[in-house]
């Protein structure tokens, strides 16, 4: 058998083992509540979501004037965008995180948090 061949059966049968790893990994980690995250956006916001939250009196001061709930936080930790130019930085004995994310009435927002090492302080929540 030539090697062309050869090569070809090969990145085949590697192709066809890689999804099915891919297919048995994800259904057993879906099962079990796993989540991979690699990317440093959805690492932050794992860590900001695993911790306990804290909310500060301006950011209270948002959430009673109804445009922006606390759903909607939490939908912007699970699918936001951090800001990484303005993020990572120390900030009154943690780290502060600019997180860009939408309400339910589709309104884009600014959420700052501090990351500390026990709890996550939710600061200010602005609109764009």
């Amino acid at each position: 058998m030539k090697f062309q061949f050869r090569l070809a059966y090969y990145i085949f049968g590697l192709f066809l083992g890689a999804v099915f790893v891919m297919w048995f990994l994800k259904a057993k980690a879906t099962d079990r509540g796993v989540e991979f995250c690699y990317l440093p956006n959805c690492r932050v916001l794992k860590d900001l979501r695993s911790k306990s939250l804290v909310i500060d009196s301006l950011a209270q001061h948002s959430l009673d004037e109804k445009w922006v709930t606390i759903d909607d936080i939490r939908k912007s930790l699970t699918y936001g965008d951090v800001d990484f130019e303005k993020s990572n930085e120390p900030y009154r004995k943690g780290k502060i995180y600019i997180i860009e994310g939408k309400t339910s009435k589709n309104e884009d927002i600014t959420i700052t948090m501090i990351n500390y090492t026990e709890r996550v302080l939710l600061e200010k929540i602005e609109k764009k």
